[in-house]
Order: structure tokens, then C-alpha cells, then sequence
């Protein structure tokens, strides 16, 4: 008896391994390619090329308008291509999750599921998006899903990530939480912003000047929050290395946000390079934070079990 439970322990442990490893390189690479759609859907918005594709889900009635190819209908049509390849990755993502659902926590495949839910939503906002000739309200909607679909994607990938915690992590898992949040609503105003050109609209009258400065005010709570987080970080000598490099980036990325947001301000969104950089580095402080909110929970869980296990002897 004991000599034939012994092999399928040996045999179910490697498929259990290789399910995890596989999932996790798949949703990794989703994320990596959400973070580049994303620039270049900014990169579409700024160069003004939103409508460069008349008709949607084809442009110019074909699947490559190679006749009308120029760099606007390029940008647009890449976007389009991304996201296709994105949906066609996560419904294999969500199909996968659910095969190796013996082999993997059972929580991750309605997390895949729930992912592709939002993906396909997604799909219908970009299609109003042209529809309703790039209507502000949608447009932001469509970037909010876009950044909500990346952060879901990241908390797949890091809760699926080997790591042992120090269990010395605090208040650093709400400190972390609470700057991404801060981070995902100013980066919807920022969408609003630019959605609503109400930049432009406050340098010749005082049109939308609230959206605007609104999405100004924003930046005090979400940088004081993120720079209290590298502060208590650095002050917590036992803390997790990976959770110090991570820390120690958002504070350069949040530093580099500003930078760049003022010198976009003051360049009155003329330089679009400048303008695609603000958006994107945005979405990777926001992925940054995700990322370590997610660990230092998985730290603090460590330390609750290693202070029981205390208790109990």
C-alpha cells in the first residue's frame, strides 16, 4: 500500500510544478503585452489617431488596410492587433486554468475566468470607442478596464511566484493597497484629462479647469502615500529584499511621473513622446505597487503563521 501511494506523489508533484510554471510565464507575457498595448493606445489618443480606423472591428472594411496604411491608421490598427492577440491569450489562459485545475489553487481559474470577463468588455468599450466617435466617458472606461485587467493579471502572476517571507512586513501590505488605489484613480483622471482635452481647454478659457486640477490635487495623496511606503521600507531592516527593490522603484517611478507631468504641463502636450511616457510609467508605478501589495500580504501571512505556530509550543 505504501509503495503505490508513494509514486503518484512523486508523479503528481512535477505535473503540479509545471502547471504553476506554465501558467505563470503565460499571464506574465499577457501583462507585458496589456503594458504595451496600453502606450500605444496612448500613443493613438495623442497622435490623434482614434478614428484613423473609420469603421471597427475591420479598418477600412479589411483586416490590413494596405492601401490606406499610413503611420495614424498603423498606430490604430496595431492597437487593434494587440488586443486581439491579448483576448486570444487570455481565453487560452482561462482554458488552461481550468484543465490543470487539479494541479493548481483552486481560486485561479474563476481569477482567469473573471480575467477573460474583463477582456471582453474591453473589446466592446474599444468598439464604442469608435462607434460613438471617441465619446470621453467610454474612452475612460476603456483605460480603467484596461488598467483594472492589468492589475488582475499581476496578482495572478505574483501570487503564483515562489517566495518565503521574513514576516516582517507590518502595515506595508495597506500601505501598498492604499497607494494603488490613489494611483488607479489618478491615472483615471488622467484618462478623463486627456480624454476630455481639458488641458488644452484651461490654456484658452476656463473650461474644465476642474477635471484638471483635480487630477493636479491628485498627485499630492498618491505621491505622499508611495513615498511613505519606500520611508517605511527603508526602515524595516528585516524587510524581504525583493519587497526593498520594489519599494525603492516606485519611489523612483513616482519621482519620474512628476517630472514628467509637469514638463507635459508646461509643454502644453506638444511633445507627444513625452505625453505617451507620462501614461505609461503611470501604468508601471501602478503594476510596481500591485506587485508589492501582493507579496507583502503573502509576507504577512508567513509571519501570522510563524507567531501561531509560536503560540502553540
Amino acid at each position: 500500500m505504501t509503495e503505490s501511494v508513494l509514486p503518484q506523489h512523486t508523479i503528481e508533484s512535477p505535473d503540479r510544478n509545471q502547471a504553476r510554471d506554465r501558467t505563470r510565464r503565460l499571464v506574465w507575457k499577457i501583462a507585458i503585452a496589456t503594458l504595451l498595448l496600453m502606450a500605444v493606445g496612448s500613443a493613438t489618443r495623442v497622435m490623434n489617431a482614434g478614428l484613423a480606423c473609420p469603421d471597427w472591428p475591420l479598418c477600412y472594411g479589411q483586416w490590413v488596410p494596405s492601401q490606406q496604411m499610413n503611420f495614424q491608421v498603423f498606430l490604430e490598427w496595431f492597437h487593434r492587433l494587440d488586443a486581439a492577440l491579448i483576448g486570444v491569450s487570455t481565453i487560452a489562459l482561462m482554458g488552461l486554468s481550468w484543465w490543470d485545475r487539479r494541479f493548481l489553487p483552486k481560486w485561479l481559474p474563476w481569477a482567469a475566468t473573471f480575467a477573460l470577463g474583463l477582456i471582453v468588455f474591453q473589446g466592446v468599450l474599444g468598439g464604442l470607442t469608435v462607434t460613438e466617435l471617441l465619446r470621453f466617458d467610454i474612452v475612460t472606461a476603456h483605460l480603467g478596464t484596461a488598467l483594472l485587467f492589468f492589475s488582475t493579471l499581476l496578482i495572478i502572476g505574483t501570487a503564483l511566484m515562489p517566495y518565503k517571507g521574513t514576516g516582517a512586513v507590518g502595515r506595508l501590505p495597506w500601505m501598498g493597497l492604499t497607494a494603488a488605489i490613489l494611483v488607479y484613480l489618478q491615472s483615471l483622471l488622467g484618462g478623463l484629462v486627456a480624454s476630455r482635452w481639458a488641458l488644452h481647454q484651461c490654456f484658452g478659457a476656463s473650461q474644465l479647469c476642474t477635471v484638471m486640477n483635480s487630477h493636479i490635487a491628485g498627485v499630492v495623496p498618491a505621491t505622499l502615500v508611495t513615498l511613505t511606503l519606500v520611508i517605511w521600507a527603508w526602515r524595516t531592516p528585516a524587510l524581504h529584499p525583493l519587497l526593498r527593490q520594489l519599494a525603492n522603484l516606485a519611489g523612483g517611478l513616482v519621482i519620474l511621473q512628476i517630472i514628467l507631468g509637469v514638463a507635459t504641463f508646461w509643454l502644453h502636450l506638444q511633445v507627444e513622446p513625452l505625453t505617451v511616457s507620462h501614461q505609461a510609467v503611470g501604468a508601471a508605478l501602478l503594476g510596481d505597487l500591485i506587485v508589492f501589495t501582493v507579496l507583502a500580504l503573502r509576507d504577512r501571512t508567513t509571519g501570522l503563521a510563524v507567531e501561531k505556530v509560536g503560540g502553540d509550543n
